[in-house]
């Protein structure tokens, strides 16, 4: 038996049309429900959903100015093209002794020379503390077959007005003075490099020195606090022919800003009186860097020891203006530049070093150290600490700016440097104090 179609055309019209809306409203409760509300029915339509979803509530982020201030820096390049220069001239920034204030002059450099076989610096730099620095240098960075490194070097350096406090590590703060250090050194070095990582090498040089009155007027002058007898070289000055060898083992991935790896020091230098035959002594520096990287780099410790020793036979001794110096932007952060000086010192540093983003670091860091008028004192008792916090700007992955905070109990203190917070020691170039 076959069946039968409804007949629909016998259906009053006001019926059909309500048969039809009711129809309408069925299929439309229908997609309804299968909208957001209804449990779907793979997981690939379940993370469709999510997508639309979020995309339907994002908002644009509000960026402080802080941040606009730094996401520029980096983006615009802004530092690399104050630093580039054209044509081997450019403008040298910071790189002035501790509290020199803030330097900048003209330099020159070239790596380019003689079919890339030599290269040359030079710079002059005037500070707002009317600090001035010029430094030159050439050397011959490749011969037989990289293996050998040949480098004369020569700086003048006249600073108005160098902090000091008194000998030994029980100065006191009150007692500051300023003294005038002004000074030329040329030395000649060749670096040998046996193996991969390992360098070694001597020096050989002189040192013309003239101390005189400081020129801050905030602070007496030091000879007027201080006795000749409690400051060998207070009152006369001498020459220094000084000779030394070095040994280097260095490892870190980047000694410009390093994340991982490590860095041996390990220089003896003889100071030999040419003028008054009373101001010679021996000087042991050793420095040790050790980076720990975690996270992919973008984490890491940095630990440091960095120890002095000076010696002298007889009757002579080492002149204050050349002995160790702890305090500043690069040792004990929390203290005032030079504010401990003695014939010997240690400092300890530890930095825990996080990425807040390309090209910005920050750092939280712990110092400690002390002066010493021998060495058989050396220990871990009696230390001075400070503890902070600091920034590092890189450029070309290089530290290019360094901010540090530093708090001790003798207040706190701020440093704006243009170079890192543990940097490389030029090999032959080292006065002692103050740094270059």
């Amino acid at each position: 038996m076959m069946s039968r179609i409804f007949p629909w055309r016998v259906v009053p019209p006001t019926v059909r049309i309500f048969a039809l809306m009711f129809t309408g409203l069925v299929f439309a409760g229908i997609s309804a429900a299968e909208g957001p509300g209804t449990p779907p029915s793979t997981r690939a339509e379940e993370i469709e959903r999510a997508r639309t979803v979020k995309a339907a509530s994002l908002r644009p982020d509000e960026v402080s100015k802080g941040e606009r201030f730094l996401r520029d820096l980096k983006q615009k390049k802004w530092l690399e093209r104050l630093t580039g220069g054209y044509n081997g001239f450019q403008m040298k920034v910071g790189n002035m002794v501790t509290g020199g204030g803030f330097a900048i002059g003209p330099a020159y450099s070239r790596e380019d020379l003689l079919g890339g076989n030599m290269t040359f610096r030079a710079s002059a730099q005037v500070s707002s503390r009317a600090f001035t620095k010029y430094e030159a240098e050439a050397a011959l960075p490749k011969v037989w077959g990289n293996r050998l490194a040949f480098t004369l070097a020569g700086a003048h350096r006249n600073y108005a007005g160098l902090n000091y406090f008194g000998p030994g590590p029980g100065s006191l703060r009150r007692n500051r003075t300023n003294y005038r250090l002004e000074d030329t050194s040329v030395d000649g070095i060749g670096v040998l490099s046996p193996a991969r990582y390992v360098k070694l090498g001597g020096s050989v040089g002189g040192l013309w020195v003239n101390v005189g009155a400081g020129n801050d007027s905030r602070f007496a002058s030091t000879e007027r606090v201080f006795a000749p007898a409690s400051l060998p070289g207070l009152d006369r000055q001498t020459n220094h022919l000084r000779t030394g060898v070095f040994g280097q083992f260095d490892y870190r991935d980047n000694p410009d800003g390093p994340k991982a790896g490590g860095n041996y020091v390990l220089q003896y230098s003889w100071y030999t009186d040419r003028g008054l035959r009373i101001f010679g002594f021996r000087r042991m520096d050793i420095d040790v860097q050790q980076y720990i990287p975690f996270l992919v780099k973008t984490h890491r410790i940095a630990l440091r020891g960095l120890a002095t020793f000076t010696e002298s036979d007889g009757q002579q001794t080492t002149p204050f203006y050349l002995q160790p110096v702890l305090g500043g932007s690069d040792d004990l952060r929390g203290f005032r530049q030079f504010r401990f000086s003695d014939r010997s010192k240690v400092v300890y540093n530890a930095e825990y070093q996080w990425e807040v983003f390309a090209g910005l670091d920050a750092a939280l860091f712990f110092d400690a150290g002390k002066v010493m008028p021998r060495r058989s004192l050396l220990a871990f008792s009696q230390l001075e600490t400070s503890a902070g916090f600091g920034l590092r700007f890189n450029v070309r992955n290089a530290t290019f700016i360094r901010v540090d905070a530093g708090f001790s109990h003798e207040g706190f203190q701020v440093w704006f440097k243009f170079r890192p917070a543990f940097s490389s020691r030029r090999f032959g170039t080292t006065t002692g104090q103050p740094v270059y």
